[in-house]
């Protein structure tokens, strides 16, 4: 009679605090494909987690949709641009906007993806309502993505532009005017003269500007 290997008599949960313990997505695929139990346990150890960042990983469409579709705990999501190369388009945005934890995060990181427009980052934001952390730098967004942000996420505190050079003064007028509890944006490499904008940083912050003016940018008045 063939003994039961130790690790197979461990309940789920544990086998799901054991998994959430790992970093590499590569071994959790892995550990996802060695039997129903494991599969499960992987399962439940996404779901249990609060932060997730594919920093440093090369991340597709399908991969990333399907890894956040399991964690619906989820709060910040961090989706950088790799040295390897982060193949995230409109599409993966948009089936993340389908996903349940999207409703509940906070902070969502879309650095350096260039592949992304406004169509996949406005059906993301429109979404994701609880967000106070936003960071599109090094995109291609407009003022589209901006207004929507604007509407959609009144809790906004912090939002990263970096080198955003489609945005204008009027999507960053809406996020002041909408986003009453934003306190800092980075505008650094934008195309925007920005009054009270730290020139090494390009970070703005909104409450002094807002002592002096009700506007976050110099008017060029006829």
């Amino acid at each position: 009679m063939e003994l039961e290997a130790e690790i197979d008599r461990l309940p789920i949960d544990l086998l799901a605090h054991i998994f959430a313990l790992i970093s590499s997505f590569t071994d959790l695929a892995q550990a996802s494909r060695v039997c129903k139990k494991w599969k499960q346990g992987v399962k439940e150890s996404l779901a249990r987690r609060q932060n997730l960042s594919f920093a440093g990983w090369k991340m597709d469409d399908d991969s990333t949709a399907r890894l956040v579709s399991h964690a619906y705990n989820l709060t910040k999501l961090d989706i950088p641009r790799s040295r390897w190369g982060c193949q995230i388009t409109d599409t993966g945005l948009i089936r993340l906007s389908l996903t349940k934890c999207v409703s509940n995060l906070t902070s969502i990181s879309l650095w350096g993806l260039t592949g992304i427009t406004d169509e996949g980052v406005v059906q993301l934001i429109s979404r994701a309502r609880s967000l106070r952390h936003v960071n599109v730098g090094g995109t291609f967004i407009t003022d589209e993505s901006l207004f929507v942000i604007a509407r959609s996420c009144p809790n906004l505190e912090t939002i990263v532009l970096w080198s955003c050079r489609h945005v204008t003064e009027n999507g960053l007028i809406a996020l002041v005017d909408k986003c009453l509890k934003l306190k800092s944006m980075n505008l650094w490499g934008t195309r925007n003269d920005v009054q009270g904008a730290d020139s090494n940083s390009g970070i703005f912050t909104v409450s002094m500007y807002r002592m002096f003016t009700s506007c976050i940018l110099k008017f060029n008045l006829p």
